[in-house]
């Protein structure tokens, strides 16, 4: 089997809702671009996945993406996926990583297909199914964040984590009023989005200990590692960085060896792709430390991210970010969280999406090939 087709249809996504989480991931236009990457073969299989957000549209990185990645998957068995992720990272240097984790999740999609499994049978099941929370944008006052970390309690999900106004004293308010609200038994989590200097850092988690959160997440500069080593020193709540910089499996390397956080994290579209997230999980297991899943920006890579999770013992939740307008399109039926807070490994094969190749049909920009 040879992949004789690599293309990239872009497709408009209109309608978006105004958001914000921190000051590199907001949108007040209402409308952004996904690619649907397709990578067929001679024997009339494909794979996909979708490039792109709705804060990033994949009309940046898609022109790379066919330029430099394309010609070195032409001919190609898409089964080799080491073979062919040894080709692609070190055009990590002209294209973006993004690029590099679609092409891994349609590799992925397609062994699946190839083999009739899902995903996260190929890739040895662990669970079927996993907690899922909440994940707010910046909310207006502290009341915003109470009121709809109750309506996610009181719906049965697992969890509810803040991303503050980033301003340390109103940050700690926000946090003691949705612990008020809640009770102190609901689990809840702080990602700070890399805002605060040290001491402010400090600061926000000595509160934050005290409210019995369940993690601190990415309170510095996602770089400061010197100062990550030194704020899990004094603090006690788990710390939670490496969501970025966007790079590979190396990247995780000096925060573990230097201990400067509790867990890992990432996701496909930032790390490159399934391959990586496997990896990295199984790095951290050695190390008895937690690997969480961050959100994939776009349906697919969410669905990609959910078999990840339903095939690694050292997770504990499914990260939905809000509101649902920002971050679901481009399928037919999208990941349901239940009644009991749980959402269910997908059981067809590959991804097991339903893609809703008539809105692309009717919506489509450009098809890059």
């Amino acid at each position: 089997m040879k992949i004789d087709q690599v293309s990239l249809t872009l497709f408009a996504w209109e309608g978006i809702p105004p958001t914000r989480y921190h000051a590199a991931a907001k949108l007040e236009s209402g409308s952004s671009a996904l690619g649907l990457l397709t990578i067929g073969t001679d024997a009339g299989l494909q794979g996909h996945a979708f490039l792109g957000s709705a804060t990033h549209t994949a009309a940046n990185d898609g022109p790379g993406l066919i330029r430099f990645l394309k010609p070195l998957l032409m001919g190609r068995d898409p089964l080799e996926r080491e073979a062919l992720g040894a080709k692609l990272w070190p055009m990590s240097r002209l294209v973006s990583v993004r690029s590099i984790g679609a092409v891994d999740v349609a590799l992925w999609d397609l062994a699946g297909k190839a083999a009739g499994m899902p995903i996260h049978r190929l890739l040895g099941t662990c669970r079927h199914s996993i907690p899922a929370y909440a994940s707010s944008q910046v909310l207006d006052d502290a009341s915003a964040y109470a009121e709809e970390a109750v309506a996610f309690r009181d719906a049965g999900w697992a969890a509810y984590k803040i991303h503050p106004p980033q301003h340390p004293a109103t940050d700690i308010r926000v946090c003691e009023a949705v612990r008020r609200a809640v009770g102190d038994d609901y689990t809840l989590m702080l990602d700070s989005t890399w805002s605060y200097d040290f001491p402010a850092a400090i600061r926000v988690g000595r509160a934050i200990e005290k409210l019995g959160f369940l993690w601190y997440e990415d309170p510095l500069h996602d770089q400061d590692i010197t100062n990550y080593v030194k704020l899990r020193q004094k603090l006690d709540i788990p710390i939670m960085a490496t969501e970025y910089p966007a790079t590979g499996l190396e990247s995780y390397a000096p925060w573990i060896m230097l201990q400067a956080t509790d867990y890992l994290r990432g996701d496909v579209a930032v790390k490159g792709g399934i391959t990586t997230l496997v990896k990295t999980a199984h790095l951290a297991e050695a190390f008895r430390m937690t690997y969480e899943i961050h959100h994939g920006g776009n349906s697919l890579n969410n669905l990609a991210n959910l078999h990840v999770a339903c095939a690694i013992r050292n997770t504990t939740f499914f990260e939905v970010l809000l509101p649902d307008g920002a971050h679901k399109y481009g399928l037919a039926k999208e990941i349901e969280v239940g009644r009991d807070g749980l959402v269910h490994a997908p059981e067809g094969p590959g991804l097991g999406a339903e893609i809703d190749f008539d809105l692309i049909g009717r919506k489509t920009v450009a098809v890059l090939e």
